[in-house]
């Protein structure tokens, strides 16, 4: 599948991968900032996501066949792939998959291993959303704040409105699959999850990066992300959840670049 992308910048290739719901503009401050250390930055959405086609297959294999022909696509290589939660487990499979086109890897707040489903709210604030009768976003805020308390969460999901035309609004995400297969997001990754340090690993130099308020990386994950991930490095960002890279951007910002460089 042919990916949307937003390009900054020349270098080595960094292309970012946003997690569930998140979409290439969310990281476009870190993107620049990357793409003036001599970067070449790809932001992607990711299918069913953004301006990325929808499609019914939704699974990290296909998400990680999407990313490769992005690179085959642009001739890329000696490339740094970064992953942020959802984007996270894609790009450990592509580093499974493909490791031979990467020079580094980073995962932002997540761990090789299964997640069980724990989006149920957010599930059902979307589904509560009938665009055939609210009309504006203000209307749209009203809905899912009967859900939601969280501001950032629901600014986060707002981002995602668009206009059909002048008198319908939609998700830019495919709700509809993405309800349907969400397990898929907690799945481990293929080879990973279930592997131990005779199964396939990666020797892709990694960096691990997790929130210090935030639960998807566990002290108790070390172990299984050294036996998969042997060359890597597991480091905490001081005061952040999982939305890192958001809430300490200058700390995500040096923890990538003191690794990639």
């Amino acid at each position: 599948m042919k990916l949307f992308y937003r390009k900054f910048g020349e270098g080595q290739p960094l292309i970012i991968l946003h997690g569930l719901f998140g979409q290439s503009d969310n990281w476009n401050t870190l993107a620049k900032q990357f793409s003036e250390q001599k970067f070449e930055v790809y932001t992607v959405d990711q299918r069913n996501h953004g301006l990325s086609p929808h499609s019914d297959v939704w699974n990290f294999k296909a998400m990680s066949e999407d990313v490769l022909e992005l690179i085959k696509e642009h001739g890329l290589k000696n490339v740094i792939l970064l992953g942020h939660s959802m984007g996270g487990k894609t790009a450990m499979q592509f580093a499974i998959d493909y490791p031979e086109y990467l020079d580094k890897l980073i995962v932002a707040d997540m761990a090789p291993k299964y997640y069980p489903m724990h989006h149920q709210g957010v599930m059902q604030a979307l589904q509560a959303v009938d665009f055939n009768v609210v009309k504006t976003r203000k209307e749209v805020d009203e809905v899912l704040s009967k859900y939601i308390s969280d501001f950032g969460t629901k600014q986060f999901l707002l981002k995602n409105i668009f206009w059909i035309d002048e008198t319908e609004m939609a998700w830019r995400f495919n709700l509809k699959v993405i309800i349907q297969q969400i397990e898929n997001v907690g799945q481990n990754v293929e080879h990973v999850g279930q592997a131990t340090p005779t199964d396939k690993v990666c020797e892709v130099p990694t960096l691990f990066l997790r929130g210090e308020h935030s639960n998807y990386v566990l002290d108790e994950d070390a172990d299984l992300i050294q036996a998969l991930f042997p060359n890597s490095a597991l480091e905490t960002i001081a005061g952040a959840g999982h939305w890192l890279h958001a809430e300490k951007p200058k700390e995500f910002f040096e923890s990538v670049m003191k690794f990639v460089k």
